[in-house]
């Protein structure tokens, strides 16, 4: 691909906006009301907000703006990841119809992972649809006793002749009530070290033996569900790569998600939301709080920056790296910064309602500690930047080499 540069980029974003103008309001600059991380919303009301989404993906996606990156033999418009940075900054100048956990990972992390892996008749029958938003899938991958060390899982798959059988537990399934397909990732063989007895399936979520149930979240919603799996029947030809090699589909499908985490600065609450409300309640005047707002106001410019400077380097031909892992890092330590400064803004209102509209930020608070787990710990990426990126020793692990078998539980 021929060289980016700002003019094409800024023409590009020209050309985009009088796209969206044609389909969209403006957003204006009054500050977003809704300041929630993750959706509180009855089932259908849910359900209606995910078809609208889903009807504004095939929109995109017909007009050329739903996988900008993609090359052309794929389904995509052949251009850059800056023209689809460039898209995104230019869509949120108009009024969408919202977000959802499930339409993002269908999209941006399962959509490439089957085409990076899948067959011919996979990638047919899946890819086009989960970018047009016709469906939509989950992961399967985290389980109780299997989150940062997520290679240890012990759901099942056992091969009975043409067909796999499955049985185990998932868990922290992003809007699997709502999935037509999962991403699943089994222990197919016991005997050999964790990372190498895995192997990846395409499950239909309304398989026989499938049990979803949704987990309230202390923020009020259920956007994360559990997922019971009792003799589940999948055919070979949804297997998703090589038997035994479910790791490296796991590691591209978790590199998609670290690489997208971040991206999205309107999830959650920023500072436009906290400088409006500490006017509303004449709190501008504490020192503390002009200190706290500053800080928010920092971080989102540091923020920024350090995303103009990744787009420079692309520009200049560099690749992403671990740098996904820092991104999303930098993200979820923002998110907890904006947590802190609501608490010393509201005061006793983030935990009373008082009728003024501030309660909402409860949402945020409850909500914000989710993505310090989602998309791999907090912990998990500071492994990686440690051995990755600045190159430090690998930490020491008593479970290398070992058959899974025989690892301690």
């Amino acid at each position: 691909m021929t060289a980016v540069t700002e003019s094409a980029l800024a023409d590009y974003a020209a050309t985009a906006r009088t796209w969206l103008a044609e389909q969209l309001t403006p957003r204006g600059d009054a500050p977003r009301e809704s300041v929630a991380v993750f959706h509180d919303l009855p089932f259908d009301d849910e359900r209606a907000l995910l078809g609208r989404i889903q009807d504004w993906l095939g929109a995109r996606y017909d007009a050329g703006y739903g996988a900008i990156s993609w090359p052309v033999e794929d389904g995509g418009a052949g251009l850059s990841a800056l023209h689809e940075e460039a898209f995104a900054e230019v869509e949120r100048e108009f009024e969408t119809p919202g977000q959802h956990e499930l339409t993002s990972v269908s999209t941006e992390l399962i959509a490439p992972t089957v085409q990076l892996f899948g067959t011919p008749a996979q990638k047919e029958m899946l890819v086009r649809p989960l970018l047009r938003g016709d469906a939509l899938a989950c992961q399967l991958f985290s389980e109780p006793s299997a989150g940062s060390d997520l290679a240890g899982l012990a759901t099942r798959a056992v091969r009975d002749g043409d067909e796999w059988v499955v049985n185990g537990q998932k868990v922290w399934s992003s809007g699997a009530q709502f999935a037509g397909w999962g991403e699943l990732i089994c222990r197919t063989d016991p005997d050999v070290p964790k990372h190498k007895g895995l192997t990846a399936f395409l499950l239909p979520m309304d398989t026989p033996g499938v049990d979803v149930r949704p987990l309230r979240q202390m923020s009020g919603g259920s956007s994360f569900c559990e997922v019971f799996l009792d003799d589940v029947r999948i055919p070979d030809s949804l297997r998703l790569g090589e038997v035994g090699a479910g790791w490296s589909v796991t590691l591209a499908t978790l590199g998609f998600e670290r690489g997208s985490s971040g991206a999205n600065m309107d999830l959650g609450g920023g500072f436009a939301q906290l400088a409006d409300d500490a006017r509303r309640l004449g709190r501008t005047g504490d020192p503390d709080v002009r200190r706290v707002l500053a800080d928010v106001w920092t971080a989102e410019k540091v923020a920024a920056l350090s995303a103009q400077r990744d787009r420079e380097s692309r520009l200049a031909g560099g690749e992403p790296g671990p740098m996904g892992s820092l991104r999303k890092l930098d993200w979820a330590q923002r998110l907890k910064l904006v947590s802190e400064a609501a608490a010393l803004v509201l005061g006793p209102r983030l935990v009373a309602d008082a009728g003024d509209g501030t309660y909402r930020w409860t949402e945020h608070y409850l909500g914000a500690p989710g993505y310090r787990i989602a998309g791999g710990s907090d912990e998990v990426q500071r492994t990686i930047i440690a051995e990755r990126l600045l190159g430090l020793p690998a930490e020491p692990r008593g479970d290398r080499g070992v058959a899974w078998k025989d690892i301690p539980r």
